[in-house]
């Protein structure tokens, strides 16, 4: 007789609170919820450094490995475009601060350039003064703004030295030199900051970095890299903690946390175990790879097993998948003050079995298929599709995987993929609308959740896909030398939210929409004379100067010879 397999205990839960709910038309948002959140809760929007700074090598800044990705012109990122100037944020900080303040957030999420801090990626080499007196002037900035900075110690963008001398996020040794990166900034700026993120979104770091090779540092070590990468991620991440907490935490009184993204995977046949048991396995490979560890102390069994199964039928004598020692379990366990979580949207999930003489693929060890429904609303980009239902149900997850961890979102919102200027961008609108929503249900459920980040504040360099995506509440004229940034619609519904602190009711959340999109209308008038406004300055610039030139050597010319005549 056939074993009846057990459904996970978080997926009867996730049926039980939603008793009546049917698949069709996604019933979380058959009905909208007017309400408020929490007093306290904080609203913010976010960016990185490699993303928006610019000044790739200004001031003392020392490559890194993105910078070394963009400039190999093989045809790695669309349009071969670099993030040389990106959004020239390292000399607009005190616009962007402006903008922070238009959109009445109370606080800003970003990070900081690693290389920038310290060139050669090693504090005892050297550490650029200019570079932390940029980020000490920009902190105090928001705090004078009374928005709180959120800091963001790796986002991606790895010292190119580290990489060429040690192989990066492949070395072991890479945690001990992130470990006297951070307690740098835990000296530099812990006196101002107290939310800390050690890394963001390190799955897809390790994955397109070490796996796939469509991120820097470009590496395709199949089945393995990316499995070490994470594995020496981790560490990294657990020694900040501790420095942090044996050293800091006593006088600055803040807290340090990390940011994992991960998408929503519904079971595509819910009366299906296997599709249970192959959604549960997205959901692990995805978030419980970094989460588990950090929170129980070892990697998800199911990891553990389909990777040693997997590499045990591919004749390797041990699994692909690192193991931490038992020292190592109980360093780690605990090491998370708050949980970030970043996502933007869902997939169905469905199991397929991947033979393993294909070869060690992370694709393969998971033994699933990830597919969309063709009827959910596309922003005009293959990804994210919007599926507002699927963050709420991740929500729940996460609060009983992980013991109801304190929650900051980390990372929410929607790209627009084709070429387009239009500032009316009501498909954000309504994506932050059913989000934000679902996020507030989430609560009322009893998700601790403190506070949420709209990504992002500017529309900026989107790593391989260049400047094709623009996911800003302010649109960036790229083609513009000044890169003026002008507000979307978005920006004032966002704008409602904060200052209502949800959704107070239908009429006044119906009035919010139809405002933004009048609003929006002038912008687009601003932003069709730009071509003009960039022609005229050209003329001031360049032409009126050489004019005037000429002018005066034409003058001098005419004296001169005035000169001579009279002589």
């Amino acid at each position: 007789m056939k074993p009846v397999r057990a459904v996970p205990l978080w997926w009867v839960l996730l049926l039980v609170s939603r008793l009546g709910a049917t698949r069709k038309g996604s019933p979380e948002e058959a009905s909208f919820y007017y309400g408020t959140f929490p007093l306290g809760f904080s609203w913010g929007t976010g960016s990185s450094a490699f993303q928006t700074e610019g000044a790739w090598d200004q001031d003392g800044k020392g490559p890194s490995i993105w910078d070394a990705f963009t400039h190999s012109g093989k045809g790695k990122v669309l349009g071969d475009e670099t993030a040389d100037v990106a959004c020239d944020g390292y000399y607009k900080v005190q616009e962007d601060v402006v903008l922070l303040r238009e959109l009445h957030v109370n606080h800003y999420r970003f990070s900081l350039s690693w290389p920038r801090l310290l060139p050669t990626g090693i504090r005892a080499d050297k550490v650029n003064k200019r570079g932390v007196k940029f980020y000490s002037d920009f902190i105090d900035a928001l705090l004078k703004s009374n928005i709180t900075p959120i800091v963001t110690l790796h986002h991606w963008d790895l010292p190119q030295l580290l990489q060429v001398k040690y192989g990066g996020w492949q070395n072991v040794s890479m945690a001990n030199y992130f470990r006297d990166y951070a307690d740098l900034c835990f000296e530099a700026f812990g006196d101002r900051v107290k939310h800390w993120i050690t890394f963001s979104d390190p799955r897809t770091m390790a994955e397109k970095g070490y796996e796939t090779g469509h991120h820097a540092p470009g590496l395709q070590l199949h089945g393995t890299g990316l499995y070490k990468a994470a594995h020496h991620i981790i560490k990294a991440h657990a020694q900040a903690w501790h420095s942090y907490n044996s050293t800091w935490r006593g006088k600055q009184r803040g807290l340090v946390g990390i940011s994992l993204n991960c998408d929503w995977g519904e079971p595509m046949d819910i009366n299906s175990p296997k599709d249970i048991e192959a959604a549960e396995r997205y959901l692990q490979f995805c978030l419980g790879w970094f989460a588990n560890p950090i929170y129980a102390g070892d990697y998800p069994q199911v990891i553990k097993d389909r990777i040693g199964k997997k590499s045990a039928e591919q004749g390797l004598d041990m699994s692909r998948l690192p193991v931490f020692s038992l020292q190592e379990k109980s360093y780690i366990k605990g090491t998370s003050d708050f949980l970030g979580l970043g996502h933007f949207t869902t997939r169905y999930i469905t199991e397929r079995n991947y033979p393993s003489r294909q070869g060690p693929s992370y694709h393969n060890d998971r033994d699933l298929v990830e597919l969309v429904d063709p009827n959910w609303p596309d922003l005009g980009s293959t990804w994210p599709q919007s599926v507002p239902w699927g963050f709420r149900r991740l929500l729940h997850f996460a609060q009983t995987q992980y013991g109801n961890p304190p929650i900051y979102v980390t990372e929410n919102g929607a790209s627009q993929k084709l070429h387009c200027t239009q500032l009316c961008d009501e498909w954000r609108i309504q994506y932050l609308k059913g989000y934000i929503n679902e996020m507030l249900k989430a609560i009322k459920d009893g998700v601790n959740i403190k506070g949420y980040t709209s990504w992002s504040l500017l529309d900026k360099f989107e790593w391989e896909k260049g400047y094709s995506d623009r996911y800003g509440f302010y649109y960036v004229e790229f083609n513009n030398r000044n890169k003026p940034r002008y507000p979307k619609a978005s920006v004032q519904y966002y704008q409602k939210i904060i200052t209502a602190n949800g959704f107070p009711n239908r009429r006044e959340v119906e009035s919010w929409y139809l405002k933004a999109l009048e609003t929006c209308a002038i912008n687009n008038q601003m932003l069709a004379a730009e071509p003009l406004l960039s022609h005229m300055q050209m003329v001031t610039e360049i032409v009126v100067p050489t004019v005037c030139t000429l002018c005066i050597l034409i003058s001098a010319v005419l004296l001169m010879l005035l000169l001579q005549s009279q002589s």
